[in-house]
């Protein structure tokens, strides 16, 4: 499986979206991605992609195309 497909993978478990929703898909854009939700996803983020996300990225992670940006600071391609 790509980084790509376990990224797309952990939105639509966590948040139970369809995948055309991905692209415009932002923090608090839908009820599931609430602060609770988010600390939850950063952590299966984490988990996924064996990194440890900053602070500032935690709270600058605040839409699909953004969390793209922020995995490559920490060399994951998607």
């Amino acid at each position: 499986m790509s980084n790509l497909e376990k990224y797309d993978k952990l939105f639509l478990s966590s948040f139970r979206v369809k995948p055309e929703d991905l692209p415009t898909l932002t923090y608090r854009g839908i009820p599931a991605w609430d602060s609770v939700g988010h600390m939850e996803f950063m952590s299966e983020m984490e988990e996924t992609f064996k990194i440890s996300l900053s602070t500032l990225d935690v709270l600058d992670f605040s839409s699909y195309e953004k969390g793209k940006e922020i995995l490559a600071k920490y060399g994951v391609t998607l």
